[in-house]
């Protein structure tokens, strides 16, 4: 891993354990995305890459209605859930400005400026919550998932993504805020999870 990438892990280890320090890391982090967002698209986004993600967006039984990416970076898994499900409502949201810039300049989706840790969304605002290579901050998760509705966390590369958290952390964290496990999925080195609202 590079510098910047294991910083990442740290970062993400740290915050998911203290949420509130995410405001010590959000600028030096938010920077970093800036930075990187002209090159995102051409680097490290591939059809192979969102396929974890995909796997666990297929196993939703119902099509939703309002769907929020978190943490949607140049808007790649929101212009895969509109493929998904044309008739839904996408929104998607990062930290960044300049990566929601290249967002909106590659979809015509709904891209919103706006921190995973404080989501500018009503309470029960959307069926379907996707993040892939995201820390998660799961009491804003829970929070803007509707009652029936479905949270996917994907791991592109699994324990080699920079921004990681092992699913069984994931599972347990969202079951202690009301939701249940439905499915876990295996795609090349990725890893995902599929989570209901009761």
């Amino acid at each position: 891993m590079t510098f910047q990438q294991r910083f990442a892990r740290f970062v993400t280890t740290v915050v998911v354990r203290v949420p509130p320090l995410w405001r010590v890391f959000r600028r030096s982090t938010t920077r970093n995305f800036d930075r990187l967002a002209p090159e995102w698209e051409a680097t490290r986004v591939s059809r192979e890459r969102l396929a974890t993600i995909e796997a666990a967006l297929a196993a939703v039984p119902a099509p939703p209605a309002r769907v929020l990416d978190v943490g949607t970076g140049t808007g790649a898994v929101a212009r895969l859930l509109v493929e998904l499900f044309p008739d839904a409502g996408v929104t998607g949201v990062d930290v960044s400005p300049k990566m929601i810039a290249e967002a909106r300049r590659l979809g015509r989706q709904r891209y919103d400026v706006g921190d995973a840790s404080h989501l500018p969304y009503a309470d029960d605002a959307f069926d379907l919550v996707a993040q892939n290579n995201m820390i998660p901050f799961f009491d804003e998760l829970a929070r803007v998932t509707a009652p029936g509705g479905h949270v996917a966390v994907a791991y592109s590369m699994g324990p080699n993504t920079p921004i990681w958290v092992p699913l069984e952390r994931v599972r347990g964290e969202l079951e202690r805020r009301g939701f249940t496990h439905v499915a876990e999925f295996s795609v090349g080195a990725g890893l995902s999870l599929l989570a209901r609202k009761a």
